[in-house]
């Protein structure tokens, strides 16, 4: 993600606050074992001890006083076991606990940063941004059916507004449901109003939840970034641009309602082409028809979305306007 410089330190300094915490509740689980556990902090101290020395022999390369001291090592460990267990810990117990196991709460594993520091920049910035008190009101658990009517039914498909929208929730906890096994890709049309942005908010919020990367723009907002990072060269829109490939899912919301010229139109293939190659998911959502958006973005493009995402029709009278009345 770009960050800016405030944002990272703000980041790190939550990764201070959790290894601190978590030596804290450490440190406080110990004095409770030891309390319970006679000996337990003087064989500790023991095996530091143990382990200290055999440091020393293996730089000063002594193989026999150190295969003496691994055998001191064992039985000292092996009977901090037994006490543990017999006191009904175990030696995990005595092991710090983090929040993200994979970096031990530090951010990074090796020079990479750890997946949980990138879900940390999204929902920093989706915080920054407001987006996260949106998918707050707008998730599965506030997601009704109750706007869609069960007439009239559309002939060519034999099916009503709400059994498009039933069709469009299952095939949205699919996707949820298979992320991380399946790559899939979906693309959401329909009038004004009929709940397309509504159902990818319900699948960002409960991937977020899950830890998976989210990024969300409005078209405008997807060729603004685009634009600035190749015509004006701009640091953190390149980063953006970067960010756009290689999140685990990008939302492109209302598709078509930006000024379309042949830029938007070369740069949206270039966006579907990268992340389809890298099989990085989409979800695009849209009020074009299909043979409005084949006019609009090219046979090219038009082609990668037919052929590579889940195509759901959205119908049905206006629910912001239902909501007013």
């Amino acid at each position: 993600m770009a960050l800016t410089n405030s944002q990272y330190d703000q980041i790190m300094r939550a990764y201070e606050v959790k290894q601190r915490n978590a030596r804290l509740r450490l440190e406080k689980k110990k004095t409770q074992i030891y309390a319970l556990v006679p000996g337990l902090k003087e064989l500790e101290s023991q095996i530091a001890s143990f382990s200290v020395k055999q440091a020393r022999l293996l730089l000063d390369g002594d193989k026999n006083a150190l295969n003496t001291l691994k055998d001191q090592l064992a039985k000292a460990r092996n009977k901090r076991t037994s006490l543990l267990e017999q006191a009904g810990f175990s030696p995990d117990d005595l092991t710090p606990v983090y929040e993200c196991p994979d970096c031990q709460d530090t951010g990074y594993i090796g020079n990479q940063r750890c997946h949980c520091f990138k879900q940390a920049a999204i929902n920093l910035i989706y915080t920054q941004s407001n987006i996260k008190s949106i998918l707050e009101n707008e998730n599965f658990n506030t997601l009704t059916l109750d706007y869609y009517s069960d007439t009239p039914i559309d002939p060519s498909t034999g099916r009503s507004p709400l059994d498009n929208a039933k069709l469009a929730v299952a095939a949205c906890h699919s996707f949820i449901e298979r992320f991380d096994c399946s790559f899939e890709n979906l693309f959401f049309y329909g009038c004004t109003g009929v709940g397309k942005t509504f159902l990818s908010n319900c699948v960002a919020k409960a991937l977020m939840d899950s830890g998976h990367s989210v990024l969300y723009f409005t078209s405008f907002q997807l060729f603004n970034i685009l634009e600035e990072s190749k015509f004006h060269q701009d640091a953190d829109a390149r980063q953006q641009e970067e960010d756009l490939f290689t999140c685990d899912l990008l939302i492109i919301d209302d598709l078509g309602a930006e000024l379309t010229n042949s830029f938007s139109v070369s740069q949206l293939f270039l966006c579907l082409n990268e992340r389809l190659l890298h099989k990085k998911s989409t979800i695009i959502s849209s009020n074009l028809d299909l043979d409005k958006l084949f006019d609009t973005y090219s046979e090219r493009n038009f082609s990668r979305i037919i052929s590579n995402y889940t195509l759901l029709k959205l119908t049905g009278a206006d629910i912001r306007l239902q909501k007013r009345k």
